[in-house]
């Protein structure tokens, strides 16, 4: 059986991206974007929060099934990470070997941009949006940069919705609901005057 599970990995289609693998609340995040932007400082907080890291730089995707992503570092960059102004650092060896994880399924893709003021970006979160990668559809975020922005609790809370989500609950959808519910209960009152 483990030489069946060995083979199915190595003969999994693959790709590599240039993104940032984190395991936050156990949601594999694919964290993309231009170079600069923030990705591995972002995940540095979050490693710093007590989250996972998986891989840095370069993300090795591999679709182990029709519906199934995941990643890992190449082994040669395995558990480091290059931080601007600092350098090259060792996650493992600085935070602990709990502080990585080999590989992860990949759940959904955050992009990170600088924030561009003419563009609208979503404030309520009613629709969602996704990506493909390898034939594989997953929620997509894009979530604008720019100073003062805590991107780590971001994540964190896109992390916790995806979840929430996934059980089937969506606070837009809820307020929506209750707002829908206030107007039509106002326009009966309008009729009954």
């Amino acid at each position: 059986m483990d030489a069946i599970l060995y083979l199915s990995k190595i003969l999994a289609p693959r790709t590599t991206r240039h993104a940032v693998l984190v395991d936050v609340y156990g949601t594999g995040i694919l964290i993309t974007g231009e170079s600069g932007v923030g990705k591995s400082e972002s995940a540095l907080e979050l490693i710093k929060r007590g989250h996972q890291l998986v891989a840095d730089d370069t993300v090795d995707i591999r679709r182990v099934s029709k519906e199934r992503l995941t990643g890992e570092a190449p082994e040669t960059i395995r558990h480091f990470m290059e931080i601007r102004g600092i350098g090259i650092i060792d996650i493992r060896a600085m935070y602990g070997v709990g502080s990585v994880l080999l590989n992860k399924r990949i759940d959904m893709e955050i992009h990170l941009e600088n924030w561009k003021e003419k563009k609208e970006y979503d404030r309520l979160g009613l629709s969602d949006e996704y990506t493909e990668i390898m034939g594989v559809r997953i929620p997509y975020l894009v979530i604008p940069v720019r100073p003062g922005r805590n991107l780590a609790i971001i994540i964190e809370v896109a992390a916790r919705n995806f979840s929430l989500k996934k059980m089937g609950y969506s606070a837009a959808k809820e307020l929506d609901r209750r707002l829908n519910a206030m107007m039509n209960l106002s326009d009966e009152s309008e009729k009954e005057v």
